[in-house]
């Protein structure tokens, strides 16, 4: 008996040791994960946040939409990084979402997030690059949801926070009401805009107009069908002269700097297969503030008054760079710094005159992504003080 006592009570001890463990565990795993949030969610005061997440059903019926989402998306991003909000910096952050395709989850909804919030143009141009189309079923709502919960939404409503929704199925389909969905979004000050691949009348019959209209958001009907018309320049081939030149003055380093920097060279080749005037539309783009590589360019990296050229290992520099001095990197750092400054100012000047020619032999496409877009844009960032200006 004994025994018996002194064995359950040994018992009790160690279980009520376990739960102060356990307890205190889940209080510092909750302590980390609050800590990660704060950390992931600071936002620079002086900063201006232009998020975009964009959902592009990828149906069978989509091949045109996901045709002019890479065909556009350099003219795009280069509008875009004319926006001003009084003396901050703007940053561009854009998301990718895929619905509607049988080959992804039945379980997740026929969803999938392909990239969450990033500012790495040439990652977003690779994911968009290989995007496919299959048969599906298209949440709207659904996907909707996902957007809001999955991604890191500033939350200053002083940023511009958009959704982009583009498909040509009934809105009303799937499990999570688009009322709904779009009743969370104006809760949290994200402005949810409509995209219709068809007939405008069909999309205000199908429900997308009145998705976007709960939260004041664009509603509009594109020929996702139509093929982009690409306008080439007196002003293409010196541009995409200087983008090799531009491209020559970038210095990997890290474990993965080799590898990015093939994949840029990938994404000028992907821009290009549209046409040579598409690529120079990339061109202009690697020439603005938009486009910064810290996590493997030295010479974005040193921008960034904390980085330390001495903490770089030796082994995480190109070959002819190895055994070179802090001060011998310095210099080098500098100098193509220097040129990349000069290159770039030359392209913005070209695309100048390049931007007016274009202007003025061709005319507005109402019916395009892109005009869907920008329109959007310009439009909800002028109520947070924002203006375009080249």
């Amino acid at each position: 008996m004994k025994t018996f006592f002194v064995w359950s009570t040994l018992c009790l001890l160690i279980h009520i040791s376990c739960n102060a463990n356990n307890k205190r565990d889940t209080e510092l795993a909750f302590q980390n994960e609050s800590t990660h949030k704060i950390q992931t969610t600071k936002t620079d005061p002086n900063t201006s946040n232009i998020q975009v997440a964009l959902l592009l059903d990828t149906s069978n019926s989509m091949d045109g939409l996901i045709d002019q989402a890479k065909a556009q998306l350099w003219e795009i991003v280069n509008e875009l990084s004319y926006a001003k909000c009084g003396h901050n910096t703007i940053k561009l952050q854009i998301a990718l979402y895929e619905y509607g395709n049988d080959g992804l989850s039945s379980k997740e909804g026929y969803i999938r997030q392909v990239l969450p919030f990033s500012e790495d143009l040439d990652e977003i141009s690779k994911e968009l690059f290989a995007l496919t189309t299959n048969g599906g079923n298209e949440y709207c709502g659904k996907v909707i949801t996902t957007s809001i919960n999955q991604l890191d939404w500033k939350k200053n409503n002083d940023h511009l926070k958009l959704i982009f929704i583009a498909g040509n199925e009934p809105f009303t389909q799937g499990p999570t009401n688009y009322k709904d969905a779009a009743t969370d979004a104006l809760e949290k000050d994200i402005t949810v805009n409509t995209i219709f691949c068809g007939n405008y009348r069909q999309g205000i019959d199908t429900m997308w107009k009145h998705g976007a209209d709960i939260t004041q958001g664009e509603y509009s009907a594109i020929d996702h069908n139509r093929q982009t018309v690409h306008i080439a320049t007196p002003y293409d081939d010196i541009i995409l002269k200087l983008n090799h030149q531009l491209n020559d003055t970038y210095i990997y380093y890290g474990s993965h700097g080799a590898q990015k920097r093939s994949l840029q060279r990938e994404q000028d080749s992907n821009a290009k297969s549209y046409s040579a005037a598409n690529a120079v539309s990339r061109t202009v783009s690697k020439s603005s503030g938009f486009y910064k590589n810290k996590s493997w360019d030295l010479i974005d990296a040193a921008e960034d008054k904390e980085f330390e050229i001495e903490e770089i290992a030796d082994d995480q520099l190109p070959q002819e760079l190895k055994g070179k001095s802090a001060n011998e990197l310095k210099k080098h750092i500098a100098e193509k710094s220097a040129q990349r400054k000069k290159i770039q100012q030359e392209i913005q000047e070209l695309n100048k005159k390049r931007t007016a020619f274009i202007k003025s032999n061709s005319k507005k496409d109402e019916t395009s992504l892109e005009t869907a877009l920008l329109n959007a844009i310009k439009k909800q960032g002028g109520k947070k003080s924002f203006s375009w200006e080249q």
